[in-house]
């Protein structure tokens, strides 16, 4: 009965449990079938209204649909309330390696974030990053009291971080990350101190120069697990009295300006995983206190200046998955001590100036996957350093850096023994040979840079074999020969192909569609020509395209300017390329990059085009393009632009130049010289702060140089030359434009002194001021040109950033040993003073003798007068040196033979006297260039007598009565002389008829023959 009575219960409950879990099962079925509340749908649909959705991401939200089933929206099962709003860009900024943000920037939401959210009562997760929604944080999200995580990051917010935000007393995470445009900033963090409950924290990207508080209140956070703080213009803090820290785990100081004094307090840290300290100003020795963290799995103390050697302690961090060292100044070599890091995934040691490795160190590393060594100066054969990577390494490794590593030999078939090898970099080494037929076996390969080798041969066919290559870098080697579509015959996942600066050609059929869709293309100094590439039109993705010196001798065809809208860098120059450009250059570049357009050396014409605010860069110059420059300056005036460099040169442009400038206050180089430019210089170019080069030689340009050009205080390079600009050379030259280094005004109509004031001009290298009608004296200040008074060392070309790859070298024309030369990479080198064709008198100072450095003096074609400084000899750099034509008298001073770099002299017509001192290089000049003056000595065919004296001198001083006698005589036999020529000649012609004849019609004939010669000429 019992046991009857015991089975029955057990029948009843489970009866009973079948029972509940029927009834649960219809529960959960009628919660899953929960709907929005329909102020909620509401509120959501008026958020979308103030929104611009170009990619359609928020297509589900409709009129009279459940807004739970809406992309981005959870709601809560069983009320139906929004929980959660995950409306963060579905792709990240730095996804595409190639094409960096272009999925993401068209994936933005755009507009305003509006205040309906606030009828979400129930929400706790809002996630709105990655979208550009600009202006400041809504000041009602600190209103959203249920929030427990909020994301805003990379939105385009600017402004003040509004205090407001701390009333959110139940965030756990909050993220304002903005490395993309956003100037948000915050004075200081104490409203941070209220959020008792936050755990993870990313302030990254904003200013927080002024929030001298921010260690204090973030150690006051009892749950902070994670602390992001990259690039937040931090400093150097006083160090904590109590690390409260007890739960960090991750810390991130990255990009910010701290030194060795905060190591104190991170030390204590002992919770500690992850530490990245990168891109700092740490120096010295690696702080011994890092070895106590011993739970460390990732550790990054690159871009510094620690200067020791690696530490045997750091190989101690066994629990070490990334450890990255690069970009310090190191000394020493890698260790085998490397070998203890057998946990390690990645290490990077790259530039960080390491004499080398013991490679064989790695092989045991069984859980490695990437190895950087580039910088690295291994100084072996490439087979050998690949034999060495072996072991666990063959079957484990994907990304292997070995660029600029002193790498020579040829590349082995060791390379296919890396099983799953995706990134191979060997870029700026001397490998030699063709390309290895192993690397067609490894088809795991992605990425793939063997740039700035000595390969030779041919472009292999087996590279289009490889599927899964994304990116290929093979430019400037020795590759020559025909590339046709076999070659690129499978690689449909290619995205970048920079093979530049080798003799290729590529031959495909006119119709050819590659089976890629590259984002990269760089086929500089290819032979694409001579007809435009037609297969470039199923290319519409790409954001660099460089198809410069391609021998193209054609028409740009019409779809080629609508190809592509997202460009930032065009490179056709040196081509013969013919056409107009459009009206308006278009592009908008993802992440707001600023775009390089460079179409310079080739044969395009019409007007120039209007420039839209987000290019930076533009070189139109050495085309036929013609016509006024004011539609182009004042094109969009109320747009500022940003463009940075602009070259005009060498075109036919005409016209005034418009008072425009205000419009281009980015600019830092200008460069229009070669036009036919009139009128004056406008009063807005002094709009320009940061200009530091500008270039107007050879136009028509009249009048004054306006005051307001002072205001262009950063100017490095002043060129004006051969104008018709008048007036004084300003004195405050010498005040306000104090870092110039470069002046040049040859070839004008300045009049007046060359002011004292200029000699403040510390740092000035040339000073041009020929074929003026300047007068006065030459100031006896220019000892005080400091940058001339010692040898010029650097070898440093004066560089401006110049689109994105590229600096812009400066150049400048300078007349030097009689000869207009061009000076670009070595002309931190030159020294130069020109002041010649002026109407200068007085002495030429002594103290310009001081100036050491200096390469070239031309003083030539004045009214100088007194003695050749006696301390010429002096200035040692002197290569070229012009006194001619002037009035200067006296000896040539016996120390010029210690000039022993002079190669070029010219004293010709002055009133030097006595012997030209003896010197290997005096000796060698021509003797024209010491004509004129009362000589002796060679290079002159007059000798000297044994006392210095030319012959006949010494005679002429002791006769007076001599010297009478021999000039009367003198005169007589000149007259004589001249008698008996004349009747010689002229006298048969006057007394025999058929000699006169005879010669008129030799006259006759010989101007007829001068008149046929100029008429077939000219």
């Amino acid at each position: 009965m019992a046991g009857s009575n015991k089975n029955g219960t057990i029948v009843f409950l489970e009866l009973l449990g079948l029972s509940v879990l029927v009834i649960a099962t219809c529960f959960c079925n009628v919660i899953s079938d929960a709907v929005c509340l329909e102020t909620e749908r509401q509120a959501l649909l008026r958020f979308k209204q103030g929104l611009t959705d170009s990619s359609d991401r928020l297509v589900s939200w409709r009129n009279g649909g459940d807004c739970c089933g809406w992309t981005g929206v959870i709601c809560d099962n069983l009320t139906g309330h929004v929980l959660e709003l995950h409306l963060g860009n579905p792709h990240d900024s730095n996804y595409d390696l190639v094409i960096p943000g272009k999925a993401f920037e068209q994936s933005r939401l755009t507009g305003e974030v509006a205040s309906s959210l606030l009828d979400l009562k129930h929400l706790q997760y809002l996630d709105l990053s990655g979208n550009n929604f600009g202006g400041p944080i809504p000041g009602f999200i600190s209103s959203m009291q249920s929030l427990t995580f909020l994301n805003l990051s990379t939105s385009n917010f600017e402004g003040l971080i509004p205090y407001q935000l701390g009333n959110l007393t139940n965030l756990q995470y909050l993220d304002l990350h903005d490395f993309l445009s956003g100037p948000l900033y915050a004075d200081n963090l104490q409203w941070l101190t209220s959020l008792l409950q936050l755990q993870f924290l990313d302030l990254s990207g904003i200013t927080l120069s002024q929030a001298s508080d921010w260690l204090q209140v973030t150690n006051s956070l009892p749950s902070l697990i994670v602390l992001h703080l990259t690039s937040c213009q931090l400093g150097p803090v006083s160090s904590l009295r109590t690390v409260n820290f007890s739960s960090l785990g991750t810390l991130d100081l990255s990009y910010n300006t701290f030194s060795n004094s905060i190591f104190s307090w991170i030390f204590g840290v002992k919770s500690l995983v992850y530490l990245d300290l990168s891109g700092n100003s740490f120096q010295g020795p690696f702080p011994y206190g890092l070895r106590n963290l011993t739970s460390l799995t990732y550790l990054s103390l690159a871009s510094n200046r620690f200067n020791s050697s690696i530490p045997n302690w750091m190989y101690e961090l066994n629990h070490l998955q990334d450890l990255n060292l690069g970009s310090n100044n190191l000394q020493g070599t890698i260790s085998e001590g490397v070998s203890n890091l057998t946990s390690a995934i990645s290490l990077d040691f790259s530039y960080s100036n390491l004499e080398g490795v013991e490679l064989r160190s790695f092989r045991n590393l069984c859980s490695l996957r990437y190895l950087a060594l580039s910088g690295v100066r291994l100084s072996q054969d490439i087979s050998e350093v690949l034999g060495s990577l072996s072991g666990c390494l063959y079957d484990r490794l994907e990304s292997l850096f070995l660029a600029n590593c002193e790498l020579s030999g040829q590349l082995s078939n060791q390379i296919d023994r890396f099983k799953h090898l995706r990134d191979l970099y060997m870029s700026k080494n001397s490998i030699s040979g063709p390309f290895p037929e192993s690397l067609r076996s490894v088809t795991t390969l992605k990425q793939l840079d063997l740039s700035k080798n000595l390969l030779n041969g041919t472009f292999p066919k087996w590279l289009g074999q490889l599927s899964g290559l994304e990116i290929l870098w093979i430019g400037e080697n020795r590759l020559e020969g025909v590339v046709s579509e076999v070659h690129f015959s499978n690689v449909t996942r290619l995205r970048l192909l920079q093979a530049s600066g080798n003799r290729l050609s590529l031959k495909v059929s006119p119709n050819w569609m590659p089976p890629f869709q590259l984002g990269v293309i760089a086929l500089s100094s290819w032979n694409l020509g001579p007809s435009f590439p037609r297969w470039l039109r199923f290319q519409k993705d790409y954001v660099f395209l460089d198809i410069s010196v391609t021998g193209i001798i054609d028409t740009t065809p019409d779809w080629f300017w609508n190809l592509s809208s997202q460009y930032f860098y065009m490179n056709l120059s040196n081509n013969q390329i013919q056409g107009k450009v459009p009206e308006i250059l278009n592009t908008v570049p993802p992440l707001s990059y600023p775009a390089s357009i460079d179409l310079n050396s080739n044969h395009f014409e019409g007007s120039l085009p209007c420039v839209p605010s987000n290019v930076g860069t533009l070189d139109l110059s050495n085309n036929s393009f013609l016509g006024p420059i004011s539609p182009f300056l004042c094109c969009k005036q109320d747009e500022p632009k940003n463009l940075r460099n602009l070259r005009l040169a060498d075109n036919h442009l005409s016209g005034l130049i418009p008072d425009c400038w205000m419009s281009w206050p980015s600019l830092i180089s200008i460069n229009i010289r070669n036009n036919n430019l009139s009128g004056s210089l406008p009063s807005s170019i002094g709009s320009l702060s940061l200009l530091q080069s500008l270039h107007l030689r050879r136009n028509n340009l009249s009048g004054v140089l306006p005051l307001a050009l002072q205001n262009c205080s950063s100017l490095l390079a002043l060129d004006l030359s051969e104008n018709k600009l008048e007036g004084s050379i300003p004195s405050w030259f010498g005040e306000k434009l104090s870092n110039i280094m470069i002046i040049g005004l040859r070839s004008n109509n300045f009049r007046g002194n060359i002011p004292q004031k200029l000699c403040d001009l510390g740092d000035l290298t040339i000073l041009d001021l020929a074929h003026n009608n300047l007068s006065g004296k030459i100031p006896e200040c220019f000892s005080n040109f400091s940058a001339m008074t010692s040898k010029r060392n650097s070898s440093n070309p004066i560089s401006y950033p110049f689109g994105h790859f590229k600096s812009s070298v400066e150049t400048t024309l300078l007349v030097i040993k009689g000869i207009l030369l061009e000076y670009s990479n070595t002309l931190r080198l030159v020294t130069s003073i020109d002041l010649s064709d002026n109407n200068l008198s007085g002495e030429i100072p002594e103290d310009i003798a001081h100036l050491f450095g200096l390469m070239s003096l031309n003083l030539s074609t004045n009214s100088l007068t007194g003695k050749i400084p006696e301390t010429i000899g002096n200035m040692g750099a002197l290569e070229s040196l012009d006194l001619s034509f002037n009035h200067l008298s006296g000896v040539i001073p016996p120390s010029i033979s210690n000039l022993t770099f002079l190669s070029y002299l010219n004293v010709a017509h002055n009133k030097l006297t006595g012997k030209i001192p003896t010197s290997t290089q005096l000796q060698s000049f021509d003797a024209s260039n010491f004509a004129g003056n009362n000589l002796c000595g060679p290079p002159l065919t007059d000798n000297c007598s044994i006392n210095g004296v030319t012959p006949g001198a010494e005679t002429i001083e002791e006769s007076g009565d001599g010297l009478e006698v021999d000039w009367f005589w003198f005169y007589v036999s000149m007259a004589l002389g001249f008698i008996v020529a004349f009747w010689s000649v002229a006298g048969p012609l006057l007394f025999k008829r058929s000699w006169r004849l005879a010669y008129f019609r030799l006259l006759d004939s010989m101007v007829k023959k001068i008149r046929d010669v100029f008429a077939n000429n000219f």
